[in-house]
């Protein structure tokens, strides 16, 4: 049910029998006139932004800035009102009482006030929300007591006090808030993130709330919430850091794989974020659609180097020398002599823009120089369409700075071994004939931080051309207006005055909108962006950090990942590996605490990855299901399952495997998913089957995956095994 659909007179507490207790209205009725003053406020606000946005909408959309401006009114007030329209009363997650002061503040996923100025919901991002999370009994944070709801349809099935003095008792339900914290990490779950922002504890928030300065890395296990950290941290930074808003570059979120951007695609839209970017590696390069995983492990480990990244530089450096000799060059007004020198000077130019992008700017060098050579009045126009039509001085510009693409660059170092050696002179001759292959262009994953690398330092090689489409369209415009200009002076009578000041250049030009004039549109994962969020980031390869570093300038990471979840191993600290592909200011915040998994699942899961990693950090469960780990045959699924569907009317089952079960023993539905190992890492599920985990492979990288794949569950797991 819409929250919105449930009338503001309809009580928000709809408390089951066995919380009677709960339901009595000295404890309910203060709430219950706050809930009907935040609806009320609602549905004026959400009246109002309806009118905005239909006025704007039908404004006239003007040109250029006016245009921009108006279409990015049009999505902020779309986007305030899909918020609104999101929420209803449960906008609310609860409020906290201050030792100095009875009345009551209350925390919302937005601020909200009335029309008299009444501050009804603080964002729970401001800092005078910060003690609803933060605060504890060892540190109160100036509280007298918390209240924490639990929304369901659109109404309070559930609520729970603390107190931090002893005044706070007065007017406190229950005090069971560990009880009922703890019973809700046991609830059912589904295809997508729960909400969780209404729980978060103390030793989360403080990370949340932590600087951007930097690099910080949230470090923890299975279940401690490094996921949930990573997206509430993301919409806090957008929220209190104005130099990451998005028109100074915004909020780049990585994940893993898809099922895991689907599963937490709601997240931040429910914490009022609907801009943040989000991706998998795949999708920073073009070819990452139809990219295979490399087969060969010894190719796929030479790739991921951050070396092999910079050996690009090499391969487009071969394709930037100047001429060695020089050259006559003859025009209309004279035979002008071009040397080395110059052809040096002139590529000098083109130093620090993208080679193809580079191209124009060595041409204009080359046309100023030989133009100074040049005695008398000679028209620089003229001039530089006579070079145009010379066919030596063209080509040899171009065969000495030719245009290139990234996938002709990359793909010759693996069909031309000299080319290669050439550009990465610390690979053996073994390593440099190990990379060669028949097909250059057969993309692989491996392959793709050299094509994203390759493509930035060469930039776009349809830029000229555009840039000289825009360049004709300003001039057209130009004349254009001069038109329109001689017509105004015609008809002054003296041709004195003001008025003959739209002679001047600078004022013509400022009466043209260049933004109006056509241009590309930016790639949106292109960057730079202000901070990047990299969620599962113990995977990533050297050559892999190389794109994300790439796109943020700034180094403004929130780095989330579990050393002891790296398939590949991770024998390094956080520190050592981030300080060696290029970031420095790091930090590292620990969480050790396992809210998901219970504790009957992590005493079988621990053994597992000990006997790979024995320092690996395994964190302590604060729950038990009273649930044993179940084993049997392989036969016995569709029985597990049949028998857990028709228990569980709600929650989400997956049965993982190393590869594909096959329709006959098992086919998925919406409520039973089919995963590997490597796709349900960041996911969650009430019941978890396991398929002969002794086939998810041998050493470090098997051992991660049975671990990964034992701690997706948060009430049940089953172990099957073939005879």
């Amino acid at each position: 049910m819409n929250p919105l659909t449930i009338s503001a007179a309809t009580s928000a507490f709809d408390l089951p029998s066995h919380l009677s207790a709960k339901a009595d209205p000295a404890l309910t009725d203060g709430d219950e006139c706050h809930f009907a003053a935040i609806a009320q406020t609602l549905e004026e606000a959400i009246a109002e932004l309806s009118d905005r946005l239909e006025a704007t909408r039908k404004a006239p959309g003007g040109i250029g800035r006016e245009a921009m401006e108006r279409d990015l009114e049009i999505h902020r007030l779309t986007g305030r009102l899909r918020t609104l329209r999101r929420f209803g009363r449960d906008l609310c997650l609860g409020h906290i009482v201050t030792a100095d002061s009875a009345e009551p503040v209350y925390v919302g996923r937005l601020g909200l006030t009335d029309s008299e100025g009444r501050r009804l919901l603080v964002d729970w991002r401001s800092p005078a929300a910060e003690p609803f999370f933060a605060a504890t009994h060892a540190a109160p944070m100036g509280l007298a007591s918390r209240r924490r709801y639990r929304w369901t349809r659109g109404r309070i099935s559930d609520y729970w006090d603390e107190v931090f003095t002893a005044d706070g008792l007065e007017g406190r339900a229950a005090l069971d808030d560990q009880s009922a914290f703890i019973a809700s990490l046991g609830s059912n779950r589904s295809d997508r993130m729960r909400d969780v922002l209404a729980t978060i504890q103390s030793d989360q928030d403080a990370i949340i709330r932590a600087g951007s300065r930097g690099a910080l890395v949230v470090d923890g296990g299975p279940g401690t919430g490094k996921t949930v950290v990573a997206l509430h941290r993301t919409a806090h930074l957008l929220y209190s850091d104005p130099r990451l808003g998005h028109r100074r570059g915004g909020v780049l979120f990585v994940g893993p794989h898809r099922p895991y951007l689907a599963y937490v695609e709601d997240v931040l839209p429910s914490l009022g974020e609907e801009g943040v970017q989000t991706c998998v590696l795949r999708d920073l390069v073009e070819e990452g659609a139809a990219a295979t995983v490399e087969s060969d492990p010894e190719v796929a480990r030479l790739k991921s180097s951050a070396d092999m990244v910079k050996a690009i530089e090499t391969a487009v450096r071969f394709y930037e020398e100047p001429p060695a000799e020089g050259m006559t060059v003859s025009t209309d007004w004279a035979d002008i002599r071009l040397t080395a020198d110059d052809w040096a000077d002139a590529f000098d130019a083109g130093r620090g823009t993208p080679h193809n992008e580079a191209r124009d700017q060595i041409w204009e060098e080359l046309v100023t120089i030989l133009l100074d050579k040049l005695d008398g009045d000679v028209p620089p126009e003229a001039f530089h369409k006579s070079l145009l039509h010379d066919e030596e001085l063209v080509g040899t510009l171009d065969r000495a700075w030719p245009m290139l693409e990234a996938g002709d660059l990359v793909g010759d170092l693996w069909s031309v071994p000299a080319y290669l050696r050439m550009c990465a002179p610390r690979l053996g001759r073994d390593e440099v004939r190990t990379l060669q292959r028949a097909d250059a262009q057969a993309w692989t994953v491996s392959d793709l931080p050299l094509l994203d690398a390759a493509r930035q330092r060469l930039g776009d090689p349809e830029a000229a051309v555009r840039k000289r489409r825009h360049a004709a369209t300003v001039a057209a415009e130009r004349e254009r207006m001069a038109g329109v200009i001689d017509n105004v002076l015609a008809a002054d009578d003296d041709g004195e005055g003001a008025v003959t000041m739209l002679r001047g250049r600078d004022l013509q030009d400022s009466l043209i909108d260049g933004t109006a004039l056509p241009a590309a549109d930016p790639e949106p994962l292109a960057g730079p962006f202000a901070h990047i969020v990299v969620d599962e980031a113990q995977e990533l390869t050297d050559a892999e950090w190389q794109m994300l570093l790439l796109r943020c300038p700034s180094r403004s990471f929130t780095i989330v990942g579990d050393r002891a979840q790296s398939r590949d191993g991770f024998t390094e600290s956080w520190r050592e590996r981030l300080e060696r592909v290029g970031l420095d200011r790091i930090e590292v915040a620990s969480l050790s605490v396992n809210y998901r998994t219970p504790e009957e699942v992590m005493a079988q899961a621990e053994p597992v990855i000990r006997a790979a990693l024995p320092d690996a950090n395994v964190p302590a469960s604060i729950r038990s299901s009273g649930i044993p780990v179940a084993h049997g045959p392989v036969a016995d699924l569709d029985a597990v399952l049949d028998t857990w569907l028709a228990a569980n009317p709600e929650g989400v089952a997956c049965v993982i495997a190393a590869g594909d079960i096959g329709e006959d023993t098992f086919r998925p539905t919406p409520r039973v998913r089919s995963l590997t190992p490597s796709l349900s890492k960041g996911l969650e599920f009430d019941l978890v089957v396991l398929i002969d985990p002794d086939s998810f492979g041998e050493g470090t990288a098997g051992a991660v995956d049975r671990y990964v794949a034992m701690t997706r569950a948060t009430q049940k797991l089953v172990i099957l095994t073939s005879p």
